[in-house]
């Protein structure tokens, strides 16, 4: 039997939270060894086992694989979470990428100087409601399913329920307008994986703070 999946990076969430959230979808069990100092990452790129010397990287099925997308869309083709057909995939590509741009702008947030935040804030929290959670708004409406895509559960609603509590905690009332998602969080937030990875003491990772944010440039020299 092939080992659990182990994931390089630090102990936060920035572009690995994706994979966990997937990985714990899909039930699948997964280790994590932390980059804690810049030496940490020093040890792994000088060990060639970065591609392109950055993480995340996650080993498993025997590959050290790099690279976000191509990690999420390994995960969502193994485990049937990516569509029956190239044009569910192509769906699913492009709902996962409108959550990507939202979950990339709140990611970042922490990140901006003091002065500046408050506007990004106010620039997310717009974005999220009149750009990206209308799309998926009218897509469950037209749909009218369970899912987003086809009638089961896919990578493209994983992805939408992470934004979707990402944004909730820029602004706990952001989905206010838009009652299908409303329905849908309490859908996908209740399947039995998902509900296991929102339980405290699971490896799904606080929100970042300013300790947080000082660890990352130390260990990333940014």
């Amino acid at each position: 039997m092939a080992g659990k999946p182990k994931l390089h990076y630090t102990k936060g969430r920035g572009k690995m939270e994706s994979i966990r959230w997937l990985l714990a979808a899909a039930g699948v069990e997964f280790e994590e060894e932390f980059i804690e100092t810049k030496e940490d990452l020093e040890k792994l790129r000088n060990d060639g086992v970065l591609l392109f010397e950055q993480v995340p990287m996650v080993e498993m099925d025997g590959m050290k694989m790099v690279q976000t997308r191509a990690i999420l869309s390994y995960i969502a083709a193994k485990y049937n979470l990516y569509g029956k057909d190239l044009k569910e995939r192509a769906w699913i590509d492009m709902y996962v990428e409108g959550t990507t741009d939202l979950m990339g702008m709140i990611m970042y947030l922490p990140f901006q100087p003091a002065d500046t935040k408050e506007k990004n804030l106010a620039l997310i929290i717009e974005r999220a409601t009149s750009r990206y959670f209308p799309v998926y708004e009218k897509a469950l409406k037209d749909h009218g399913q369970d899912y987003l895509v086809g009638n089961k559960l896919s990578w493209a609603d994983v992805h939408l329920l992470e934004a979707i509590l990402m944004a909730e905690e820029c602004k706990p009332d952001v989905l206010s307008a838009f009652p299908l998602l409303q329905a849908f969080k309490g859908r996908i937030s209740n399947i039995p994986t998902i509900k296991k990875f929102l339980q405290p003491g699971s490896q799904r990772k606080p929100p970042t703070d300013e300790k947080f944010v000082a660890v990352v440039r130390k260990i990333f020299n940014i």
